[in-house]
C-alpha cells in the first residue's frame, strides 16, 4: 500500500470529496485573521464561557486544536457568532502564550497534570483559623505551586474571632507573604472586604484552599450581588466542608478593576509535576548560595551548599529552614 506525507505532488494523489462532493478535503487549516480576542470564564463539560467585548458568549474548542486545552484564565481566538445570544456557539480557535500557569496533581504519584488556572497574577490561599482547623501543610504545597507557576502568594485568614492567627503567622513569618486576617463580623460589615480588595486591585487572582474555610463567601463578598454563587457549610463531624463550588470561574470585582478566580475546595494538593530544584528561583537572596551545590542538586540535599552560605552569615537561617520546608512537602502525605 502506497502511503503519501502532508506534502505530494497533486499529480500523484486522488482527492476524495466530502459528502456533497462540491469540495475536496485539504490539510491547510484556515487562518481566522479576523478571529475577536476573548477570555475564558469558566469550563463546563466541553463548553466555554468567554468574555469578548464585554458580552459573555459561549464557545467550543476547534478541532485544529488537538489535545490542548483552554483553561480558565485563558486568553483566546474566536469566531462564529459572537452576538452571546441564547443557543447560539462560536469557536475558539486559538489559545494565546500563558504568563503563568498554576496547575496541581491529584497526589504526589500522579501523572496526570491538572491546569487550575492561567494568567493570573495573584494567588490567594485561603485558610480558616478555626472550623476546620488550618492546614499548614496544604498551604506549604500551595506556595510551591504559586512559586512554581509565576503567581505571587497571598495570605488570607478567615475565622479570626474563633481563633488567633499568631500561631500561623510566625510559620511563615519569614517568607514575607503578604497576608489579610478576616473575622466573620467584618464580613458582615464589609470591612474584611475592603482591606482584601486591596490587595486585588488591577490584577488576576486566583483563590484556593480547602472546603469551607469561607473561600467563596469571601468571593461572594468582593463581586457583584448578581453574580454570586451558592455557599455551603462544615460538617459537625468530620470537621469537613461540602463542596459548593464545583468548577472554576472568574469574576469581576464590583469596582471592575480586577478579576478573582473562584476554584473548588480541594482536599489534597499533589506536586508530582513539579522539579523542586525549581523553587529556589522564587528566593532572589538565596540564588547566590547555590553557586557551590553539586550538579543537579535539589537544595534539600545533606551536601547541598546553601548549608555553608547561610552559616556564613549570608542570609537568616530561618528563611532556609522555611525554603526546605516547602521543598520537602513533596515527600510528605497529605493526611499524615
Amino acid at each position: 500500500m502506497r502511503r503519501y506525507g502532508k506534502h505530494t505532488d497533486e499529480d500523484d494523489i486522488r482527492t476524495r470529496p466530502n459528502r456533497k462532493g462540491n469540495r475536496p478535503r485539504t490539510n491547510i487549516r484556515p487562518k481566522h485573521e479576523d478571529a475577536a480576542e476573548g477570555m475564558v470564564l469558566t469550563v463546563d463539560r466541553g463548553r466555554l464561557t468567554c468574555l469578548v467585548d464585554g458580552r459573555t458568549i459561549t464557545a467550543m474548542k476547534a478541532r485544529e486544536l488537538g489535545r490542548k486545552a483552554a483553561v480558565v484564565g485563558d486568553r483566546v481566538s474566536i469566531v462564529g457568532d459572537l452576538s452571546g445570544q441564547k443557543d447560539t456557539l462560536a469557536r475558539i480557535v486559538r489559545i494565546g502564550e500563558r504568563s503563568s500557569l498554576l496547575r496541581r496533581t491529584a497526589d504526589d504519584d500522579d501523572p496526570y497534570e491538572r491546569v487550575v488556572v492561567a494568567n493570573a497574577d495573584q494567588l490567594a490561599i485561603v485558610t480558616a483559623l478555626a472550623d476546620p482547623e488550618p492546614r499548614p501543610r496544604l498551604i506549604d504545597r500551595c506556595l510551591v505551586a504559586a512559586f512554581d507557576g509565576g503567581l505571587e502568594p497571598l495570605l488570607v485568614m478567615t475565622k479570626s474571632d474563633l481563633a488567633s492567627p499568631d500561631k500561623l503567622l510566625e510559620l511563615y513569618g519569614d517568607l514575607d507573604i503578604p497576608y489579610v486576617v478576616t473575622s466573620r463580623e467584618e464580613l458582615e460589615n464589609g470591612d474584611a472586604a475592603d482591606r482584601v480588595r486591596e490587595q486585588l486591585d488591577g490584577k488576576i487572582t486566583a483563590f484556593v484552599g480547602h472546603s469551607g474555610v469561607g473561600k467563596t463567601t469571601l468571593v461572594n463578598a468582593l463581586v457583584p450581588k448578581d453574580l454570586r454563587r451558592t455557599t455551603g457549610h462544615v460538617n459537625a463531624v468530620t470537621g469537613r466542608g461540602r463542596h459548593t463550588t464545583t468548577s472554576a470561574l472568574a469574576l469581576p470585582l464590583g469596582d471592575g478593576t480586577g478579576w478573582v478566580v473562584d476554584t473548588p475546595g480541594v482536599r489534597s494538593f499533589g506536586l508530582a509535576h513539579i522539579d523542586p530544584s525549581r523553587v529556589i528561583n522564587a528566593f532572589p537572596d538565596l540564588v547566590p548560595g547555590t553557586a557551590g551545590c553539586p550538579r543537579a542538586c535539589s537544595h534539600d540535599e545533606p551536601d547541598c551548599a546553601l548549608d555553608a552560605w547561610v552559616a556564613e552569615g549570608h542570609a537568616r537561617q530561618a528563611r532556609l529552614y522555611s525554603l526546605r520546608r516547602l521543598l520537602a512537602t513533596r515527600e510528605r502525605r497529605e493526611g499524615d
